[in-house]
């Protein structure tokens, strides 16, 4: 039922307004309470849940024991590793013992001749998690969301580990998933399941009295600023090629008082006005339903959408506000 579940997401936003002004078949005039709850919670601005997939370090021993270490060890000392059998792991040899456990070792020794036979790049050993919520939230709920959550995907099919981590400000969870199941499956981490994981480790804190929603950027008015969030950090860290890069080629623009338009400004403009029409529509489909309140709390949340920008406007406006800055500051 599960797999059913997640195939019918497959391509599907968490929230698809769009499908509220569809022609045919798929147009919608009614909305389940499920859905009256999601936009509830979306548009009265529910602390959004983070689910995010490490794409490196998973492929082989050396790397699958490095990140577990980094997971235990903190500046303010160790922390307990906690398994899918609840054991608490610690100390030098608990990497070592949690791969042994595993299997990995066999699981790597197995791969080798089929790996050179098709001479590909590894699979992964483990798949490596985070879960996290903003800043200000109770940690031990996070943490006992991210339990019950693992619990119901990942019992007696794949093992697991995590550690609760409190060193910023926002709470979050690491986990280690085996990639193969005790069943011998691999486990494929596409994007709709992890839109169905957004969604189940809402619910999960919802469950502990906890606030939380699980709805794309672009149904939010917000721009996808995944990328320009990676680049900033690196800029942070002052290891950021293409920050530098970018920063130099839009700073330019500015000087000469021509910001060229991008390629997907288009798209972008058009994105945004499908989704202000759905939220119209369901703004008027509530009405009907006896939910004027509702209604008129998704009109206020569309009024208040910024205006959609692009990667380069977003780092254009960066810009202008940190030379603001630097005169305010003289």
């Amino acid at each position: 039922m599960r797999k059913l579940r997640v195939s019918l997401l497959e391509g599907r936003p968490l929230l698809d307004v769009a499908s509220y002004v569809r022609r045919g078949p798929g147009r919608r005039d009614r909305l389940s309470p499920a859905e009256v709850e999601h936009i509830s919670l979306t548009v009265r601005r529910a602390p959004e849940v983070m689910v995010r997939v490490l794409s490196r370090g998973g492929q082989d021993l050396r790397a699958v024991r490095r990140h577990i270490d980094y997971l235990r060890l903190r500046e303010d000392g160790e922390l307990g590793l906690e398994t899918d059998d609840g054991e608490r792991l610690s100390g030098q040899a608990a990497s070592k013992d949690l791969v042994k456990d595993w299997d990995l070792d066999l699981e790597e020794n197995r791969r080798r001749p089929d790996l050179e036979a098709r001479d590909s790049r590894s699979p992964k050993l483990v798949h490596k998690v985070m879960f996290s919520m903003p800043a200000g939230r109770q940690p031990e709920k996070v943490l006992a969301a991210v339990k019950n959550f693992a619990r119901e995907e990942f019992a007696l099919k794949h093992r697991y580990v995590m550690v609760l981590h409190t060193d910023e400000p926002h709470p979050h969870v690491h986990m280690v998933v085996k990639a193969v199941s005790e069943q011998g499956i691999r486990l494929h981490v596409r994007k709709a399941v992890l839109r169905e994981w957004r969604r189940e480790f809402a619910r999960h804190l919802r469950e502990q009295g906890m606030a939380a929603n699980a709805t794309e950027r672009a149904v939010r008015g917000q721009a996808q600023t995944r990328k320009l969030d990676g680049i900033h950090r690196a800029a942070r860290r002052g290891d950021s090629t293409h920050m530098g890069e970018r920063a130099n080629a839009v700073a330019t623009e500015l000087r000469l008082g021509d910001i060229r338009p991008e390629i997907g400004k288009s798209r972008l403009v058009e994105t945004r006005g499908e989704i202000k029409r759905g939220w119209h529509t369901a703004a008027a489909i509530l009405a009907a339903q006896g939910h004027p309140e509702l209604a008129a709390h998704v009109r206020r949340f569309v009024e208040q959408m910024p205006p959609p920008k692009t990667e380069k406007e977003q780092l254009a406006d960066t810009l202008l506000e940190r030379t603001q800055d630097v005169h305010r500051a003289r």
